[in-house]
């Protein structure tokens, strides 16, 4: 497996306990590494999504509450629910990733963790995030 994918299914696993336990990420990030030890790319990588994705969750559901249509963000799979968590940050915040990568590893981590239709939920949100909001986003973040 690539790092970067490895980082992204590590993520993907501490924001999951994230929302069960209550506690921080970088705590059960560093419980996680302590136990399965990982290379320093994929350790910086995993950081950097947790974190992310953390500082930005009220903004990052805002925008899952937009685009899901017909569904409370509270009532979706928590697997689901952070995997559209992870796509918008890369979509919205890592200008160095090609936006169609960062759906690609969230529709895969949703075939691998999700249910059957857990993939097409993902892409279609994921989707339409990015041909609305990276436009708008980018506009804001250059003051534009």
């Amino acid at each position: 497996m690539r790092a970067r994918s490895k980082a992204r299914e590590i993520a993907l696993c501490i924001l999951y306990q994230m929302e069960i336990t209550k506690k921080k990420v970088g705590e059960l990030l560093n419980a996680y590494l302590e136990t399965y030890p990982q290379k320093q790319e994929v350790i910086d990588f995993s950081y950097t999504l947790v974190e992310g994705v953390e500082k930005n969750l009220a903004f990052i559901d805002s925008i899952i509450k937009k685009y899901a249509k017909n569904w409370e963000i509270e009532r979706m799979a928590v697997i689901d629910r952070n995997i559209l968590r992870l796509g918008i940050f890369e979509l919205l915040y890592l200008e160095d990733i090609p936006p169609k990568v960062s759906i690609n590893e969230a529709i895969e981590l949703a075939k691998r963790f999700g249910d059957k239709d857990s993939s097409r939920f993902v892409n279609g949100i994921l989707d339409r995030v990015y041909k609305e909001e990276s436009k708008k986003f980018v506009q804001t973040q250059d003051g534009k």
